[in-house]
């Protein structure tokens, strides 16, 4: 494959209101020509279908409820994904999972959502994005509890230890790695030498998460290969492998 697939990006935002199109441009310009978007809530649909229409391909839909966004009303909120899954077909359920970084008050209720939209994964034969933000033994622990064997998709953003992967990957899942290998003190560099890059994926979880040297600012698509480059250094991989290789992992996955 000569081209990047960034599996992860909110770029339906707002962040990218007044560059969207030179932003795309871009990230095309730099060899990244997939482009999958997990959703957020019901409030981020709309943005997400309208660009995703608007792209001729490019840019890809997920649908699913982001466990910070769990709340008192998750129901309703499960029922607009549910609605949403049974009309048209997405790339993947997500992003779902768990998050213990901000609020732990609706931690029960984050549970119960991502194991319904994994069942829902399962019933529509879709992979999952999942989110696990201090919470990746918890999250790991919850895939275990339901995977039948078929249930697949990326731990989005990385960042654990070589355990902690290796269950991800005995599961049949891949790791999402995105900016954070860039960190200083990110820790990958110590985790990664010994995961083969069939069980990788890039992301950039644009606008978040920049990688150096843009830490801390915008992050968008086109900022991919920063990623590879820091990763097949890591694996002493040439950057052709790193790119053939996880974009097929990803085309394998989203159809």
């Amino acid at each position: 494959m000569d081209y990047f697939i960034d599996t992860h990006a909110h770029i339906y935002l707002n962040d990218f209101a007044a560059d969207r199109i030179d932003m795309l441009a871009e990230s095309e310009r730099q060899g990244v020509r997939k482009i999958y978007m997990p959703n957020i809530d019901h409030t981020s649909i709309d943005d997400m279908l309208e660009l995703e229409s608007r792209s001729a391909g490019v840019c890809v839909a997920m649908m699913g409820l982001h466990p910070c966004y769990v709340k008192k009303d998750f129901e309703r909120e499960l029922y607009r994904v549910e609605e949403w899954l049974s009309k048209r077909k997405f790339a993947a359920v997500g992003e779902i999972g768990t998050d213990l970084h901000w609020d732990k008050t609706f931690w029960e209720q984050q549970q119960e959502a991502f194991t319904i939209q994994m069942k829902w994964a399962m019933k529509y034969n879709l992979p999952v994005v999942i989110h696990c933000r201090e919470s990746i033994d918890e999250t790991i622990a919850l895939v275990e509890k339901i995977s039948d064997g078929k249930l697949r998709g990326i731990f989005h953003c990385f960042s654990g230890n070589a355990d902690q992967a290796d269950r991800i990957i005995k599961l049949g899942f891949l790791l999402g790695i995105g900016g954070v290998v860039t960190f200083k003190n990110g820790g990958l560099d110590k985790v990664l030498p010994e995961i083969l890059l069939e069980h990788i994926v890039l992301e950039t979880d644009s606008p978040y998460l920049a990688p150096v040297p843009h830490r801390g600012k915008r992050n968008e698509p086109s900022y991919i290969p920063l990623i590879a480059h820091k990763l097949a250094a890591i694996k002493k991989a040439s950057i052709d492998d790193v790119r053939s290789i996880t974009t097929t992992n990803a085309i394998k996955l989203f159809t």
